[in-house]
């Protein structure tokens, strides 16, 4: 594949009887198949909201804008008051955080009017390698949905962790000549761009000439500068508005994130002004399920970046145009001659209510509800992916060998933790949890390979009492993950989750309370949208029950184990310093002599 536009997602090429036929109707003597009459059009070119004006499709196309366009085969009246803005476009997700499978991820998102993604798989790379990036190509035809791949880079994101596969440069390689896949994703060892690691830097060789994205977090200074120029173009993981213009400065696109877990945007749009509005975009990253239900997708950013000072259209233009120029996605995210005919129709530019959507040309969206259905299947190759050594009573048991130790502390809405010291809490020589500090224990069990291998650590903010809980959807390596406050809850959760193949489980005081399975790879469902949501909040509802304070429970857990995410993480190898990109000691005093 060549950054040409062969890629078949990409490729719009028509021939000279489609042409002359959008000519035709765009000159007003021919009909369209489709008009839009009486129309509010959001022009991304030139800013302007633009009253009662006429679209007219031919085929996938949008064959001209205007007041004398008035044939149609069939017509739409959108009734002068709601507005036609373009499909809108995730710059950056991994959709296994929805835990849907592709269709039913379009049956989620497209009535939001999302009409394109540029995803990640790196989450089913790590435990299927291309295997998985294959099946979410092939899962992803035939939708009302663009689903860009770019190529995962990080599988696995460092040493430091055991993942269920590995992809090396000529794995890149072979992975860019798939269809679909249009670029190099997020290159998170940013560790390693920085040091000049051979290893990395062949993979970005590999992608020479197609999108490469970034993901550097804290990044700044001369680190950036050498980050940069390996060829990373854009970033999502500014936090500050300081950092996203140092990297605005120097050439990145700045992708702001409004995820479930991670929410940057309050921070980083007083970084978007007149002079440089042009080089953003939006992204979700990742965005659960349940959120997706009850707030949204891309169309809930444009409400919250309205509603906090952008300019409606500037905001429809970043999550449009912009991305599909930074992507180099072809003739999309306008409402405009020659474009793509993916068109929305929401009832105004601050709440975005979608009413219709049209994709290619076709309406899929109407009166608000999908009008059309696309249920998946597992293979038998994506269920058997879940293999743990059996757990005993001591697997989660920690020695005490000090006074204090480290722990890693949540930052509510952020990804990225902080480093706590606190004093442990000892019974008969082990460490336990201190549920009145908000201290529980956390382990991280190796889940590919069966190594037996057990990460232990402490983490503070939780809030978690009388419980556990189990996940085998666990950043970036997706191992069996398990937070709790007593040790036989903790196993009791795990082990149902194994026995599910994979998913969510909450345990407490000897039951299980609640469960999502995994089917797909452990980190998906193979159920519809509608039950996995009502599944998840199930959980979510066992998880408040035992006082858990973050906002999604399962989803911020699944971060602790992401070693490239500062300050602290635990992996199946042990507590991570990220700072520093090594291994260490979960305690930092010495023990108490007796006596």
């Amino acid at each position: 594949m060549s950054s040409s536009g062969a890629n078949p997602a990409i490729d719009l090429s028509v021939t000279m009887e489609d042409l002359r036929r959008r000519i035709e109707i765009a000159r007003g003597d021919r009909e369209a198949d489709l008009l839009l009459v009486n129309a509010r059009v959001a022009n991304v070119f030139s800013g302007e909201v633009i009253e009662g004006t006429n679209v007219a499709v031919s085929g996938r196309h949008v064959a001209g804008v205007g007041a004398h366009l008035r044939k149609g085969r069939t017509v739409i009246d959108v009734g002068g008051k709601s507005t036609l803005i373009p499909g809108l476009i995730d710059a950056h997700i991994h959709v296994e955080s929805s835990h849907l499978s592709l269709p039913e991820f379009a049956r989620a998102v497209v009535p939001h009017g999302t009409t394109a993604i540029v995803c990640d798989p790196h989450e089913i790379a790590n435990v299927l390698g291309l295997d998985g990036l294959r099946y979410v190509v092939e899962t992803s035809r035939a939708l009302p949905l663009d689903v860009f791949v770019m190529a995962s880079s990080c599988v696995p994101a460092t040493a430091m962790e055991t993942s269920g596969a590995s992809l090396d440069a000529a794995a890149i390689a072979a992975a860019l000549r798939e269809e679909r896949v249009i670029g190099l994703a997020e290159v998170m060892n940013f560790p390693g761009v920085i040091g000049g690691d051979s290893g990395v830097l062949a993979k970005i060789v590999a992608a020479a000439g197609l999108p490469v994205d970034g993901h550097a977090p804290g990044v700044v200074g001369p680190p950036l500068v050498a980050y940069a120029t390996a060829g990373i173009e854009s970033d999502h993981e500014s936090t500050t508005a300081a950092e996203a213009l140092e990297k605005l400065r120097l050439g990145m696109w700045v992708i702001i994130r409004e995820g479930t877990a991670a929410k940057n945007l309050d921070a980083l749009v007083p970084s978007v002004s007149d002079a440089n509005w042009g080089r953003f975009c939006f992204c979700s990253d990742d965005r659960s399920a349940v959120d997706i239900a009850r707030e949204g997708h891309v169309d809930a950013i444009l409400r919250k970046a309205v509603a906090r000072g952008l300019d409606p259209v500037r905001a429809v233009t970043m999550a449009t145009l912009n991305a599909a120029t930074r992507f180099r996605l072809g003739l999309r995210g306008a409402v405009a001659p020659g474009y793509l005919a993916d068109l929305v129709v929401v009832n105004d530019l601050r709440e975005f209510r979608v009413e219709t959507v049209i994709k290619s040309g076709r309406v899929v969206v109407e009166r608000g509800h999908a009008a059309f259905d696309a249920r998946p299947g597992a293979t038998s190759l994506l269920r058997r992916t879940v293999n743990v050594s059996p757990l005993d009573a001591t697997s989660f048991r920690i020695p005490a060998r000090g006074t204090n130790a480290l722990a890693i502390e949540i930052v509510p809405d952020q990804i990225v933790t902080r480093r706590a010291r606190v004093p442990v809490v000892v019974r008969d020589g082990e460490v336990i949890a201190d549920p009145d500090r908000d201290v529980a224990k956390l382990a991280v069990v190796e889940r590919h390979h069966a190594t037996g291998r057990i990460g232990l650590g402490l983490v503070k903010g939780f809030g978690l009492r009388g419980g556990a809980m189990a996940s085998t959807f666990a950043h970036d390596s997706h191992n069996l993950i398990v937070v709790g406050d007593d040790d036989r809850d903790m196993r009791l959760a795990a082990e149902r989750v194994i026995a599910i193949g994979g998913g969510y489980a909450v345990a407490s005081r000897g039951a299980v309370r609640a469960e999502v399975p995994f089917a797909i790879a452990g980190v998906m469902s193979s159920q519809p949208f509608e039950s996995v949501v009502r599944a998840c909040e199930e959980c979510q509802a066992a998880c408040r029950a035992l006082g858990a304070t973050p906002r999604d429970p399962f989803l911020t857990l699944s971060f602790l184990a992401l070693p490239v995410i500062p300050d602290l993480k635990l992996t199946d190898h042990g507590l991570v310093d990220v700072t520093k990109f090594r291994v260490i000691d979960l305690f930092d005093t010495p023990p108490t002599l007796a006596g």
